[in-house]
C-alpha cells in the first residue's frame, strides 16, 4: 500500500457511520452482511449504508460476494493488515520486525510484550445429537478464537455422522474439517480429557438433561439456537436454515471472544455468559458489544 492509498482508507474510515460500518463487519467476520442487515443494525436508510459501502470497497477496506439478488459485504482483512503495515514501516528506526509483537500484545507499547503468556481457554458446545449446530460452534471459535480458545463438540445422544448440509456450508466458509465428528460429551468427563473452562448448550434438549459432572467447574451457560436439520420447505429453505444457525452462532462467538474475561469476576462473567445466549440477531451484537 502506497500513501494515496492509505489517505484514502484513512479518510473512508475518519467518517463515524463508515467507521461503523466497517467494525460492525469485522464484528460479523467470516458470515458478512447485506447492506439491509447493516442499515437494520444500525438504525440508517439503507441507500446511505449503500452509498458509504461503496467508499469502504473503493478504499480497499471491505469486499463484496454477488448471492442471487443481494450482495453480501465482509471486511476486508488483508486490507486493514496492509494499511496497519504500511503506517508501522518506519517504526523503531526503520526496524518493523522489532513492532511485531504490538500487534499481539494487550499492552499496546511499542515492541514490548505481556510478562506471562495469554491462557488458553478450553470451551464445550453441546447439543442432542452433535451432528450440526455444536460442530458449526466449534468450528467458528477454532476460527475467531485466534488461538485464545480451544473449542470442542459433543452431544448427550450423538447420531454418529455430521449432517451433510453442515460439511456443506462449513466447506463454503472455508473451514477445515479434519475435526468434524459425532461424539458423545461422556469423551470430555473421561479421566484424560482436556480440562474445561466453558460449557455451552445450543440445543434445549440438552439444557435440560442432566450433563455429567465436568472436572474443574467449568462456567456454563445456555445459547439455544433453533434446530436447522428440522427445517421444513424447499431445499433453498432447508439451506438457510442452516446459514441463520451459522450467523447466530457466529455472532455470539464474536461477543464471547471479545469479553474481557480477566477483568471480570466471575459473577459480571456469569451475566455476560447468559446474556450472550439471548442474544439473536446483529442488533443486539452492536448493543452487548458497545
Amino acid at each position: 500500500m502506497d500513501k494515496s492509498q492509505s489517505l484514502e482508507a484513512l479518510s473512508a474510515l475518519s467518517q463515524e457511520t463508515r467507521l461503523d460500518v466497517f467494525r460492525l463487519l469485522t464484528r460479523a467476520e467470516p458470515v458478512g452482511l447485506c447492506a439491509g442487515e447493516i442499515a437494520d443494525a444500525m438504525g440508517a436508510r439503507q441507500n446511505t449504508i449503500s452509498a458509504n459501502l461503496a467508499i469502504l470497497a473503493h478504499a480497499g477496506l471491505i469486499r463484496s460476494v454477488r448471492e442471487g439478488r443481494n450482495i453480501r459485504y465482509f471486511a476486508d482483512l488483508a486490507g486493514m493488515r496492509r494499511l496497519l503495515s504500511f503506517l508501522m514501516e518506519d517504526c523503531c528506526g526503520g526496524r518493523p520486525e522489532a513492532c511485531a509483537p504490538l500487534l499481539n500484545s494487550r499492552t499496546g507499547g511499542c515492541g514490548m510484550t505481556d510478562a506471562a503468556p495469554e491462557p488458553i481457554f478450553n470451551v464445550l458446545f453441546l447439543c442432542t445429537g452433535n451432528s450440526a449446530r455444536s460442530i458449526m460452534a466449534e468450528a467458528i471459535l477454532n476460527r475467531l478464537g485466534q488461538g485464545r480458545f480451544r473449542a470442542f463438540s459433543a452431544g448427550s445422544r450423538p447420531k454418529g455422522a455430521v449432517h451433510p448440509s453442515t460439511l456443506a456450508l462449513l466447506r463454503r466458509q472455508s473451514h477445515d474439517l479434519g475435526f468434524a465428528r459425532s461424539k458423545s460429551w461422556e469423551e470430555f468427563a473421561a479421566s484424560g480429557a482436556p480440562g474445561l473452562d466453558f460449557v455451552f448448550t445450543v440445543c434445549d434438549d440438552a439444557a435440560a438433561e442432566a450433563c455429567p459432572v465436568w472436572p474443574g467447574q467449568p462456567m456454563t451457560a445456555h445459547w439455544g439456537v433453533p434446530d436447522p436439520a428440522a427445517a421444513e420447505g424447499s431445499e433453498t429453505e432447508r439451506s438457510l436454515a442452516f446459514a441463520d444457525a451459522y450467523r447466530m452462532l457466529a455472532n455470539r462467538i464474536a461477543i464471547f471472544v471479545n469479553l474481557p474475561i480477566g477483568s471480570l469476576d466471575r459473577l459480571s462473567l456469569q451475566r455476560r455468559l447468559e446474556e450472550i445466549g439471548k442474544t439473536k440477531n446483529t442488533e443486539e451484537l452492536v448493543a452487548h458489544d458497545a
